[in-house]
């Protein structure tokens, strides 16, 4: 692998981290569209192998590190992790100056990825609306109450969120930062990562590498196994958890609504998402 290769991943981790920053857009989704979604699984499981740490109780550490693909990984982590840094701020002023805009673009995000999943899903069965019925019902039910609404601030609870969020990262179509959104910790975590807050991003960071070792081999048999039932329960959360992001809830009496930059920005949201599966659908007749 050259620094050419190098560079191209930390790119791709770039294009990553950024759908990470944005509620509605999938980590996973990107990796799919720039074909390294597979090799991020396999450095996954070969890092959650009792028989690749066991390399380095026998001091193999160029095979370990060989093993877990950790040249690829260094490179794709340190392009998430400059993108998270960059677009933190950008992402806490929006929100804090025009709210009801950048809900509206999240709402529109959301609601295209939805509807992208939908469109993916072949030879409906009524079992299958059953599926998206339950997903639905639990959408609506965990995210009834206003966005953003107060949670707990604790570490404990940063570490919870974290354990939570890191798993959707590994699900094309399901957003991290959404995740955090539906908790009331989306704001949070940007400020801290804004303020470079230490305490608060480790608590979180332990809580992302918990989270990925406990459950992504089970999130990884469960697609495996029932990717289809899987899915069709994914897009019904989805769909339940747009009124969580609507973006004129919870707005005081008498504020300005901005009804036609919120439709505006709605539709750039979904614009993005169909750009990118137009793009997706390139590629894939391109191979």
């Amino acid at each position: 692998m050259n620094l050419r290769e190098d560079i191209k991943n930390a790119l791709k981790g770039f294009g990553m981290g950024a759908a990470n920053v944005i509620p509605g857009v999938s980590g996973g989704t990107i990796a799919l569209l720039t074909g390294i979604y597979s090799r991020i699984i396999n450095s996954l499981d070969a890092i959650m192998s009792v028989g690749t740490w066991k390399m380095l109780l026998r001091k193999d550490v160029k095979g370990f590190w060989k093993t877990i693909d950790g040249r690829f990984l260094l490179a794709l982590g340190a392009g998430i992790l400059a993108s998270v840094w960059l677009l933190a701020s950008l992402m806490t002023y929006v929100l804090e100056n025009y709210h009801i805009q950048t809900l509206a673009f999240f709402f529109g995000l959301i609601l295209a990825s939805a509807a992208v999943l939908l469109a993916g899903i072949d030879k409906w069965r009524w079992s299958d609306a059953a599926m998206v019925a339950a997903g639905l019902a639990v959408g609506l039910l965990v995210c009834g109450r206003e966005s953003g609404g107060s949670t707990p601030d604790g570490l404990w609870f940063i570490f919870i969120s974290g354990a939570i969020a890191i798993t959707t990262m590994i699900l094309p179509g399901i957003s991290g930062s959404y995740v955090l959104m539906l908790m009331g910790k989306y704001e949070f975590i940007m400020n801290a990562v804004t303020e470079l807050d230490l305490v608060v991003l480790g608590v979180f960071a332990a809580g992302c590498l918990v989270g990925i070792l406990a459950f992504a081999k089970f999130l990884h048999w469960l697609l495996a196994k029932a990717e289809r039932q899987t899915i069709l329960v994914l897009i019904g959360f989805v769909l339940g958890s747009l009124v969580g992001v609507w973006p004129l809830r919870g707005v005081p009496e008498g504020a300005p609504l901005h009804i036609p930059g919120a439709v505006l920005w709605a539709v750039i949201g979904i614009a993005i998402v169909a750009a990118l599966e137009l793009g997706s659908r390139k590629l894939s007749k391109n191979k």
